[in-house]
């Protein structure tokens, strides 16, 4: 927390004060000190736009400062707050029923993620939505952030929560590791798990091509320092009712948790190892819910600006190619029908990597369903092992 919201932005408060008084003295001396003309008019082409975008980002970085430590949301968090290894660590339950359909965020999400179909889930069962370690209302927590250690502290907080079981995982994306993870750590009490455009763990080990880890690392902490993640919309999916995004920035409601993937990206090998051995898990039921082909997974299209941005930058330097990207996910998502004998795959028309935004029908029919079977009020499916198109 210091160094992304206090010392950060002092760093480049001094650093950019530097910049913009040195810019500033040789642009009003240049009239003196340089007598050809078109030099003079040069380097006030490259001078008054330096000295803007510093301004801008020593600003926005001073701003994002004050706003984390003088105006904090005074409204109650949702849900609740436990300590988990004496750090807080927020979970908003709601509805009633066994099942408890327990969702897990992927990287860069927080349990607001879920706004679109934890309300209509909850008429089915209940449902409850978390906020790893620095996401959210959840303190941040050492690395590393991997998905033992991720486990583990959820394991805590459903323990702390009062949650004993039966358990429905639902993981998208990267938490599709992380509910294998905890599976297999704590299987006692596990009734399904359910995985939306999930990776595998040979995306961590590297079987599948990933993006250099230097092309983003240096942007997130930028991000972290300038409160530039709230401003292209990558912190919060307002839900309805909720203030605009703009006030929920000013109120530090929004704060940059694009902060928290740098530790858990940095984990990405060391899950992947953890996990690469989990399952199968017999009998266990799986469902499998996947992005339609024709929405081709690319970096660029995961539904936000942050996305977008991070996903253009990587692909000026990475050179991948889209087509890889499906094969490979393609892949990934047979490898998770293996995990069980009864489990199934359905692809979601028309979705892209985020289903639980672009498609919540889908995710309210199937899951529901899912919960119904689980508890034995609706007969098994009889396709285990296919793959279907809705």
């Amino acid at each position: 927390m210091d160094l992304d919201y206090i010392f950060m932005p002092a760093i480049i408060l001094g650093v950019g004060v530097l910049v913009i008084w040195l810019s500033l003295r040789r642009a009003l001396s240049l009239s003196v000190k340089v007598r050809h003309k078109g030099r003079r008019m040069a380097e006030r082409i490259v001078l008054w736009p330096v000295i803007v975008l510093v301004v801008a980002i020593t600003a926005s970085s001073t701003f994002n400062a004050i706003v984390i430590w003088s105006f904090r949301p005074r409204d109650p968090t949702p849900g609740n707050i436990y300590l988990v290894n004496g750090h807080k660590m927020h979970i908003d339950c709601t509805g009633t029923g066994s099942p408890t359909l327990v969702l897990e965020s992927g990287l860069g999400s927080s349990w607001e993620i879920w706004y679109r179909v934890q309300p209509e889930l909850s008429k089915a069962t209940r449902v409850c939505s978390y906020d790893r370690a620095g996401y959210g209302y959840s303190d941040a927590q050492p690395a590393p952030r991997d998905a033992d250690h991720i486990a583990d502290e959820l394991h805590s907080l459903l323990f702390q929560a009062r949650i004993n079981g039966p358990i429905v995982l639902m993981g998208h994306s990267l938490g599709g590791l992380f509910i294998r993870d905890y599976a297999t750590r704590y299987p006692k009490d596990i009734a399904g798990l359910i995985f939306v455009d999930a990776v595998t763990p040979q995306w961590g080990l590297g079987q599948i091509e990933a993006p250099p880890r230097w092309v983003t690392g240096l942007g997130i902490r930028m991000a972290c320092s300038t409160d530039s993640t709230p401003l292209v919309g990558s912190c919060v999916w307002p839900r309805p009712g909720s203030a605009p995004r703009w006030k929920m920035a000013l109120e530090g409601l929004c704060h940059p948790q694009i902060c928290a993937v740098e530790p858990e990206s940095d984990s990405f090998q060391r899950s992947g190892e953890e996990t690469v051995r989990t399952g199968p898990y017999g009998t266990l039921p799986v469902l499998i819910l996947s992005h339609d082909p024709a929405k081709a997974l690319h970096p660029a299209k995961w539904g936000n600006a942050w996305s977008e941005v991070q996903g253009r930058v990587s692909l000026f330097f990475w050179r991948a190619r889209p087509v890889n990207w499906e094969i490979a996910w393609s892949r990934m998502q047979e490898d998770l029908m293996k995990l069980s004998t009864r489990s199934r795959r359905i692809v979601a028309k028309n979705c892209a990597h985020m289903i639980q935004l672009d498609r919540p029908d889908l995710i309210e029919k199937e899951v529901s369903l899912f919960i119904e079977q689980v508890r034995g009020a609706k007969p098994q499916p009889s396709d285990y092992g296919s793959t279907l198109t809705e």
